[in-house]
């Protein structure tokens, strides 16, 4: 009998599978997908086991036609093959994080907790965005975010969402500053947007530039702000140009400060800027996005002090809290924030759900169908524990310490200022001045070539440097020695290729290797 007395209508017998329907995940398939994801994950443990190296140095021009060839309305029908093609063309040559020599971006190794988070999430697949579509999920991801917010000291009316990345983070972020710009000045709309202004760090995050312009500010609309010696944000240059903006009759709608920034891992002064965000009454965004593994340090919480201050906040979890990407949020001291972001649709997320308190995630997110990337966040927290992953995140911040040690005492290097995280910019010194740019270039590619390691690059005032972004606790000083070494090794015979064409002599066909990197 159903609720209301009456007898239910008899289900259906099921139809004979086609051969389609026998690749939905369902009753009767659970053992396909129980065998097919096991050889899959066989074949990436087996791959991660064998790896020697972080990259093979495979090219685009070599790679391509092999996928090019593929004919994608031709399946494969099984699963091993497939395997087998996606190990050619994908997996042989795939650029592997976990290896110790991996120096290059801000790429980190995963924890095993957030790839088990990975497989449920996937098979799973509830969609964020509505309580009818995840249930528990909005409620996980919702407690995860106040965690967060209390790890910031944001306080009791904080909120936030879930983003795919620190971009999405500050797009939101200044989406809700320029709003309530818009809400708060006397100005029409239309002659306001040209008048507003955001300052930012000149070593901040590009995405500040593309966000404005995402959000129709003009090209002049973002401000960069003088860095110290040490690639931090001025308080007194930013205390100049909030009173210069203001002199010009332009409005200030935030100020971008960083935490972390991606070339020096340097932390603007959080307490200053707030200072002077308050007394202006300017919108404070902090991009946490790379420090916010500093919110699980036993010894080095006290570098964010400040960012408690903030208005908003971006937290990349899968830069240093060593989870697969994506998985970020952004989060606001005042929950009503949110509002400008808030759109209803009838068949989505109506406004009486909201009289109903059924919590819509849509309802905070630039997103619709989002994915539930919060359980792998909720299951390394649940297994291994927030002192844990601090832990980590102090390991690879020693080991910049270590290797900005080894290079401002090799004579061979210059290295730039030393980082409050975990990256090192340096690059090779050569004698012959005007070719070291070159040289550094030429090092960075053929290393990258050989595979043996990966490294970055950057400019530092209009020069060419190298970096190396450290991630991963596995990651040894004689590591960094070795690839210190390899660097100046393909360097050096760059230059002396280059010096000897120049006084147009021979090339020698041997060349001695610099003298090595020693440690101890």
């Amino acid at each position: 009998m159903n609720l209301q007395g009456h007898e239910a209508a008899p289900i259906p017998a099921r139809r004979r599978p086609t051969a389609a329907r026998a690749y939905l995940l369902n009753q009767a398939t659970v053992d396909d997908y129980r065998r097919t994801v096991t050889a899959g994950v066989d074949r990436v443990a087996g791959r991660v086991a064998g790896v020697d190296r972080p990259f093979t140095g495979v090219t685009p021009d070599r790679l391509a036609p092999a996928i090019g060839r593929i004919d994608l309305d031709r399946p494969l029908h099984d699963p091993a093959a497939a395997l087998d093609e996606l190990d050619s063309v994908y997996l042989r040559d795939a650029v592997w994080f976990h290896h110790p020599r991996y120096l290059a971006h801000l790429n980190c190794p995963v924890v095993i907790p957030a790839l088990l988070g990975e497989a449920v999430l996937s098979a799973v697949n509830s969609s964020l965005d509505t309580w009818d579509q995840s249930a528990g999920g909005t409620l996980i991801e919702r407690r995860l975010i106040d965690w967060t917010a209390d790890r910031i000291g944001l306080g009791p009316t904080a909120d936030g969402v879930f983003t795919s990345g620190g971009t999405q983070s500050n797009l939101q972020a200044l989406l809700m500053a320029r709003e309530e710009a818009c809400a708060t000045q006397p100005l029409p709309r239309a002659d306001l947007l040209p008048k507003l202004r955001i300052l930012a760090s000149e070593a901040g995050h590009f995405s500040v530039q593309k966000s404005a312009k995402l959000l129709g500010l003009g090209r002049d609309s973002v401000v960069t702000v003088e860095t110290d010696a040490d690639r931090r944000m001025r308080p007194e240059a930013l205390a100049r140009e909030i009173e210069r903006c203001q002199r010009a009759g332009l409005v200030v709608m935030a100020v971008v400060a960083t935490a972390g920034t991606t070339d020096f891992g340097t932390i603007d002064p959080l307490p200053a800027i707030a200072e002077q965000c308050r007394a202006a009454g300017v919108w404070l965004h902090v991009d946490a996005a790379y420090g916010c593994g500093l919110l699980v340090s036993r010894t080095r919480r006290h570098l964010l002090d400040g960012i408690e201050q903030a208005d908003s906040v971006t937290v990349d979890y899968h830069k240093s809290f060593f989870q697969p990407v994506s998985s970020s949020a952004v989060l606001v001291r005042d929950r009503r924030m949110l509002r400008h972001v808030t759109y209803h649709a009838d068949y989505l997320n109506p406004a009486r759900m909201v009289e109903q308190r059924i919590p819509n995630q849509v309802d905070k997110s630039l997103q619709t169908t989002r994915r539930f990337d919060a359980l792998k966040l909720w299951l390394t927290l649940r297994i291994m524990g927030a002192d844990a992953l601090g832990e980590l995140f102090d390991e690879v911040v020693d080991r910049a310490a270590d290797a900005w040690a080894l290079l401002s005492t090799d004579p061979r290097f210059e290295v730039v200022t030393r980082s409050q995280l975990s990256t090192v910019v340096f690059r090779y010194l050569p004698a012959e001045r005007h070719l070291a740019d070159d040289a550094n270039l030429h090092a960075r590619e053929a290393l990258a070539a050989s595979g043996a390691a990966v490294v970055a690059g950057t400019k530092v005032d209009g020069r060419h440097f190298l970096k190396f972004t450290l991630l991963n606790p596995e990651t040894t000083i004689d590591d960094i020695a070795h690839v210190l070494d390899l660097v100046a090794a393909h360097a050096g015979r760059y230059v002396r290729a280059r010096t000897a064409a120049e006084m147009a002599l021979p090339v020698p066909a041997e060349v001695s290797v610099a003298e090595p990197c020693h440690v101890g």
